[in-house]
């Protein structure tokens, strides 16, 4: 298990260091909430953490059977709805350079669908917010 410790610097701008290789990821709201829109907000890195995620286990699954996804895309489609400010669709398209046979493409197809991002994105995910006070 992984704890991320993000931090908010003001301005509408927050950023985490990986805790393992201490890459810096640096997350603003939109610039039409009022941030300064110069980097991913976080629910873009939500939609690309489903699209990294469907094209990861995908290519495991390739290379157990023998395919090289290299190439592949996974295109995000983010829909944002108000009243609350939630994401209310994600949609991914997939794009596999190469042909595939029934098979070959039923797994892949299986394992996108069972890619954890998208596991936790199918129900009523149990996110637990705790107030930790100083």
């Amino acid at each position: 298990m992984a704890d991320f410790v993000v931090h908010y610097e003001g301005g509408l701008r927050c950023h985490v260091a990986h805790p393992d290789n201490g890459a810096v990821l640096v997350m603003d709201a939109s610039k039409e909430l009022g941030g300064p829109g110069e980097n991913f907000s976080p629910s873009d890195l939500l939609s690309v953490s489903l699209g990294g995620c469907v094209l990861s286990i995908m290519a495991m699954a390739g290379r157990v059977a023998g395919l090289d996804l290299a190439g592949a895309t996974a295109t995000v489609t983010k829909t944002m709805g108000n009243a609350p400010r939630r994401i209310t669709m994600l949609g991914v398209t997939v794009r596999v350079p190469g042909q595939y046979d029934a098979a070959q493409r039923k797994r892949l197809e299986a394992a996108a669908a069972a890619c954890p991002v998208h596991a936790v994105l199918g129900i009523d995910a149990p996110i637990a917010i705790v107030w930790d006070e100083e």
